[in-house]
C-alpha cells in the first residue's frame, strides 16, 4: 500500500490517490479536474476503483463525479444526502477496497456529516484519512453551516478528536484533507501535514486544553473570514456538479466590441496591469491563490473575460475558475486588441515604501489575523473581501498586503468605484514601518 499525495497550493488541502496493492486505486477528497489522478494512477499501471469522500466541501467542487465517469465507485457520509449515484456510509461500516478495508468513523465538527475513514491491512489499522476533524496541530473550522450549529459543532470536533486519539493505535499515520494555508482551517496551530496519532496525542489543542469548554472557546476565538463561495459550493457538491471530463476548455479570444456586459479580469502579473490596463478591469494575478479570490469576489454566473499573456497558463486559469465553480468563462481578451482599437488604457503607480509620502493614507488590506500580527500606525484596515461591500470613503491612498497581488486587487477594485489617487506598493507593514521611523 502507498499513499500519493495530491496537493493543492493555493487551497492549502491535500486529497489522496493510494496504491491498494492489487492494480487498483482509491482516491480521497479529490478536487474536481480528475487529471492528477488519472495521470498518477496511469504512470504506476493503477486503476482508479474507488472514491471516497470525507464530507461535503464548501472550498472546492468535487471531483468524485468525475471519477464515476470514468469507472470509478463512491462512497460518501449518508448524512450528506447527496443527490447522485453513490454507496451512502455511516459510523462502523466497512467498505472493501482492494484487499483492504475502509473502516468508517463518524466524526463531526467541521461538518455534522464528517466521517474518516480508517484503512486498514487484514487487523492492521495503517492511516486515517481525516478530511477536516483531525488535522496536524488544529481543525477545521465548524462555522461554515449556520450560526446557531456553530458552538454544537466545535464541541463536537472536541469530543471527534478525542475518539480518534482514544481508539487507534499510536503510529497510525494521520492524512487530513485541510492544511495550512487552507481558509478552512483554524488558528496558527494548524499546519496541515503529515502527522501520526502518537503525536497528536501530545500536543494537539483538544490535548492540552484543559477542558472541553476552553478548547471551544479558543476555537471560536481564532475564526477569521473565508470566501463567500463557500456559502454555495456544499449544495453544489450535494446536487452533484457538472462533469467536465478531462478537457479543459481553451479560452476562446473576445473581440473588444464585445465586451460590453461582461467583467474584465486582468490575470497578468501585477506589474504589467500597473503599466497598462483596460480601464474599469479587476487585477487578480494567476497564481496559486487565483480561484480563491476568483470565487470570493464574482458570482458564479458572472461573464468574465480574463486578460492573460502568452507565457502564461491558460489552462491552469481554467481548472481553478472552475475548481472554485465558475464555468460562465466568456473567453480572452488581448491586451494588444485593446491597443489596436486606438483604446486608452489606465494605470495604477506601483511604488516602494520610500516613495509614500508622509501624510498619504495606507490601506491594508490583509486579513485580521495578518493585521493582528502588526500593522503600521494610523492605517486603514479593510479585507480585500470586504472591499466591493464596505469601500473605505477616502479620497486616495497607497494599498499594500503582504507582497502586492491582494493590494493590486484591491486597488483596482477602489479604482473602479471613483477613488482615483490610488497607487499600490509591493512592500508590506514592516518594511513601511521601519521606512517611515527613519525619516
Amino acid at each position: 500500500m502507498r499513499v500519493l499525495p495530491v496537493p493543492d497550493q493555493g487551497l492549502g488541502n491535500t486529497s489522496y490517490l493510494v496504491d491498494l496493492g492489487d492494480g487498483s486505486a482509491l482516491a480521497v477528497d479529490p478536487e474536481r479536474d480528475p487529471r492528477p489522478y488519472l495521470v498518477t494512477a496511469d504512470r504506476l499501471g493503477l486503476r482508479i476503483r474507488h472514491v471516497a469522500e470525507t464530507h461535503l466541501h464548501a472550498d472546492f467542487v468535487s471531483g468524485a463525479r468525475e471519477l464515476v465517469a470514468v469507472g470509478a465507485s463512491m462512497i460518501a457520509p449518508r448524512s450528506s444526502d447527496l443527490a447522485h449515484p453513490h454507496r451512502p456510509v455511516e459510523d462502523g461500516d466497512e467498505v472493501m477496497v482492494g484487499d483492504l478495508t475502509l473502516r468508517v468513523l463518524a466524526t463531526p465538527g467541521h461538518t455534522p456529516e464528517h466521517v474518516a475513514y480508517v484503512l486498514s491491512d487484514g487487523p492492521t489499522p495503517r492511516v486515517v484519512f481525516s478530511g477536516g476533524t483531525l488535522m496536524a496541530g488544529g481543525v477545521a473550522r465548524p462555522d461554515l453551516i449556520a450560526p446557531e450549529l456553530t458552538t454544537p459543532l466545535a464541541h463536537d470536533a472536541y469530543r471527534s478528536v478525542h475518539h480518534l486519539l482514544d481508539t487507534l493505535p499510536g503510529n497510525v499515520e494521520v492524512r487530513p484533507t485541510h492544511g495550512g494555508g487552507s481558509f478552512c482551517s483554524t488558528g496558527p496551530a494548524s499546519h496541515g501535514g503529515v502527522s501520526t496519532i502518537a503525536s497528536e496525542r501530545t500536543g494537539h489543542p483538544a490535548v492540552v486544553a484543559p477542558d472541553q469548554d476552553t478548547f471551544v472557546r479558543e476555537l471560536l476565538a481564532g475564526l477569521g473570514t473565508y470566501p463567500t463561495y463557500f456559502g454555495r459550493l456544499r449544495e453544489v457538491n450535494r446536487l452533484g456538479p457538472t462533469v467536465l471530463g478531462v478537457d479543459l476548455p481553451s479560452l476562446q479570444p473576445v473581440a473588444v466590441e464585445k465586451l460590453a456586459g461582461r467583467v474584465v479580469v486582468d490575470a497578468r502579473p501585477i506589474d504589467r496591469f500597473a503599466a497598462g490596463h483596460v480601464p474599469g478591469s479587476v487585477s487578480v494575478e494567476l497564481r496559486d491563490q487565483f480561484g480563491t479570490w476568483l470565487g470570493w469576489l464574482f458570482e458564479p454566473d458572472t461573464p468574465i473575460v480574463f486578460v492573460v499573456d502568452p507565457d502564461q497558463d491558460e489552462r491552469d486559469l481554467v481548472r481553478q475558475a472552475h475548481n472554485v465553480g465558475h464555468e460562465a468563462i466568456a473567453g480572452k481578451l488581448d491586451i494588444a486588441a485593446w491597443a489596436t482599437f486606438d483604446r486608452t488604457l489606465a494605470t495604477i503607480d506601483l511604488i516602494p515604501a520610500g516613495a509614500i509620502g508622509p501624510d498619504t493614507t495606507i490601506v491594508d488590506v490583509r486579513q485580521r489575523s495578518e493585521w493582528d500580527r502588526g500593522h503600521v500606525d494610523g492605517a486603514i484596515h479593510i479585507e480585500l473581501g470586504d472591499i466591493e461591500t464596505h469601500p473605505p470613503a477616502i479620497p486616495g491612498g497607497v494599498v499594500h498586503c503582504g507582497h502586492g497581488q491582494r493590494a493590486m486587487t484591491a486597488a483596482s477594485l477602489l479604482r473602479r468605484q471613483g477613488t482615483d489617487s490610488i497607487a499600490v506598493t509591493t512592500d508590506g507593514p514592516s518594511v513601511i514601518a521601519a521606512v517611515r521611523a527613519h525619516r
